[in-house]
């Protein structure tokens, strides 16, 4: 089979690994990849939001199957352009995407089925949203509507950070037209959980749960990044806790989705706030997470070609989704001043994986031969053990094997997961 794979990092190279598992699979396509990717895919200089330039592409190369990851393309009908041709497709349509496109219409979805969220209120006139915030509790979250590259969630702690924030977004445009409208939510406690799920629009098959580390800098302080490594399996995450999340949260938004019409095949990905009143959405994503995909498919037992063919076809069953016992960590490599600014051009140096170790690269390009670092987060270096601790430490260890100029990583990421596993 030939596959067309669309996006450009971390996430899409470990996709794309494991699409190589099926022997089926003679040749993969990424648009438009990276330096690393190209390792293991033919990459073409198409932005994965250039949505005719994916087509035509598509046209020419008769792709047997294609997988749209990144939450812009899917959001702008990527899938909807490639079915039109006869391209089969792993992900969701866009009258589907808008669970991620749009946090209003995920809002509504929520409150209009019983899916247990933080109560919010939305403004599409900045004057009454700081009328509102002037009566409000803090601390308080400003969210934008629309996609803003993960950064459209803001915590605020006072009225003047509050007011700062909605100028900035709805008058200051920080994100674009997706500041247009906000929403001003409760501000929920308790552990963070990220499970994705597969779904052919009926059935729902969740994967193992993941702990995602997005602050920059160790103890979870500085900036928040696109996420610095994770663990899996999250150790809140309890059997109890995901039979509650199925019935309450997993099942009815699927349903939820099927009544408005808006069917939801593909990857669905719930990040969770496991409260004192029990689990509540946080946001939906359209699609795999990253860098939570990097450790949740390296556990996958499954073929995940066969998965995603049975999400698209509409013949997904929960016993054709395995994962072996264990768990995987995740340490991103990043350019040091990330997220702010940082210099790129430095040459990578890449060490032979051994056995359940893998790197799998998200801001780097081809010059001369050599790889160079191209982005703020730069490699995700992963490793699977039968334990947390031991691949913690193997992660760490592989990382250590890594090196390029102006290379920062945390130094704690899986350190809030042992803990809660009593430093198992």
């Amino acid at each position: 089979m030939k596959i067309l794979v669309i996006g450009g990092g971390g996430r899409e190279h470990a996709v794309i690994k494991a699409l190589k598992r099926n022997i089926s699979v003679e040749k993969v396509w990424c648009l438009p990849g990276n330096g690393g990717i190209a390792q293991d895919a033919e990459c073409y200089p198409v932005k994965a939001t250039d949505i005719e330039g994916i087509v035509a592409f598509a046209r020419e190369k008769k792709p047997d199957f294609a997988v749209v990851t990144p939450d812009d393309p899917l959001c702008l009908g990527c899938v909807d352009r490639l079915e039109e041709i006869g391209v089969p497709c792993f992900g969701p349509r866009k009258e589907a995407a808008i669970i991620e496109g749009s946090k209003v219409f995920s809002k509504q979805l929520m409150k209009k089925y019983g899916i247990p969220t933080a109560d919010s209120a939305v403004f599409t006139d900045p004057d009454e949203a700081k009328a509102f915030l002037k009566t409000h509790g803090y601390p308080t979250v400003i969210k934008a509507d629309g996609l803003a590259l993960g950064k459209g969630a803001v915590i605020v702690n006072t009225f003047e950070e509050a007011e700062r924030t909605v100028e900035d977004m709805m008058i200051g445009k920080i994100f674009g037209e997706s500041g247009s409208r906000v929403l001003i939510e409760e501000f929920l406690t308790g552990p963070e959980v990220s499970v994705l799920s597969f779904t052919d629009g009926n059935t729902v098959v969740p994967m193992v749960s993941s702990m995602d580390h997005k602050r920059a800098a160790d103890n979870d302080e500085g900036l928040n990044t696109g996420g610095m490594g994770t663990v899996a399996p999250n150790p809140y995450y309890t059997p109890e806790i995901a039979d509650i999340c199925m019935k309450t949260i997993f099942l009815p938004t699927i349903e939820g989705m099927k009544q408005e019409g808006r069917p939801f095949r593909g990857c669905l990905y719930f990040g969770l706030m496991l409260t004192p009143k029990g689990p509540k959405v946080i946001e939906y994503n359209c699609r795999f997470g990253d860098p939570e995909t990097q450790v949740v498919l390296p556990l996958l037992e499954s073929d995940l070609l066969t998965v995603m063919q049975a999400c698209r076809n509409g013949t997904l069953t929960a016993d054709m989704v395995k994962f072996k016992k264990g768990a995987a960590c995740c340490v991103v490599s990043a350019s040091r001043g990330y997220p702010k600014k940082y210099d790129t051009g430095y040459e990578i140096t890449l060490p032979q994986t051994e056995k359940d170790e893998y790197i799998y690269i998200a801001g780097a390009k081809l010059s001369d031969g050599k790889l160079l670092s191209a982005g703020g987060r730069v490699l995700g270096a992963v490793a699977t053990a039968d334990t947390l601790r031991q691949a913690v430490k193997r992660a760490y260890a592989l990382s250590d094997r890594i090196f390029f100029e102006n290379c920062y990583r945390r130094s704690d990421i899986g350190a809030r997961a042992l803990k809660a596993l009593g430093g198992k």
